[in-house]
């Protein structure tokens, strides 16, 4: 189930949604760049290594960039590669402009961080240990995705539905596309879980997605702008031209 687009309208622009994607794809393409040795000194000297934030592991002096406590922000600026790229800005792009509208722009911003912060302690204490690099955006974009389950449940998104040979394209409630993409996170961490598979099974971070989940649906009844409300349909009544 791939969203497309969904059909709720807002009343601001969103400066600060499209800032964050343009920042992402600023970065990646910078680090596209690099030579492979520089692109993997970025990856563990601005990832979150868990072991390094909780001081049980020490990185070389060469790939030391940023304070370990800094990399739980760097972290989320960086990717893997253009499709973890491409899949976390598509969620951004669709979800992130209407939780936007509900909090304000200057507020967002603090959400948006304060999820991401979530996401990385969530993932880095499911598995201190570990020495792999975690990066992207996903943990805080997971915040998003909590912030506008408890917004818009009922919102109508456009989703492609793969079927086999053939797809098809539905409009759904919002929650259960979100409900599905949650439960899928939650199922993927159980089973890395029972497996043993340390801080990311087959490179996804799944407790980092379901922490960001948590925290977003928490932080966005106090932060949303006054007269918002929750469990709504969409942000306001479309027009007569959509």
């Amino acid at each position: 189930m791939i969203p497309l687009r969904d059909d709720n309208p807002t009343t601001l622009k969103p400066i600060v949604t499209i800032g964050i994607v343009a920042v992402c794809t600023l970065v990646f393409l910078w680090q596209a760049t690099l030579p492979p040795a520089d692109q993997d000194r970025l990856v563990h000297g601005l990832g979150l290594v868990p072991a390094i934030l909780f001081g049980r592991a020490e990185l070389p002096p060469g790939l030391v960039l940023v304070p370990a406590e800094l990399s739980l922000f760097t972290s989320m600026f960086l990717h893997a590669g253009w499709l973890h790229l491409i899949g976390n800005m598509l969620y951004l792009w669709i979800f992130g402009n209407n939780v936007e509208d509900a909090l304000g722009h200057v507020r967002f911003v603090g959400f948006y961080l304060a999820c991401g912060l979530a996401a990385a302690l969530a993932q880095a204490w499911q598995a201190p240990d570990s020495t792999i690099p975690m990066v992207g955006a996903s943990g805080a974009i997971g915040g998003v995705l909590g912030a506008y389950l408890v917004l818009f449940p009922r919102a109508r998104v456009l989703v492609l539905l793969p079927l086999g040979l053939f797809t098809q394209v539905i409009r759904v409630p919002a929650i259960v596309v979100l409900g599905f993409w949650f439960v899928l996170q939650f199922l993927g961490g159980f089973v890395a879980g029972v497996e043993g598979a340390g801080a990311e099974e087959g490179g996804i971070a799944y407790w980092a997605h379901i922490g960001g989940f948590a925290a977003g649906a928490v932080l966005v009844a106090p932060l949303r702008r006054r007269g918002i409300g929750l469990l709504k349909g969409i942000t306001r009544p479309r027009g007569p031209w959509g």
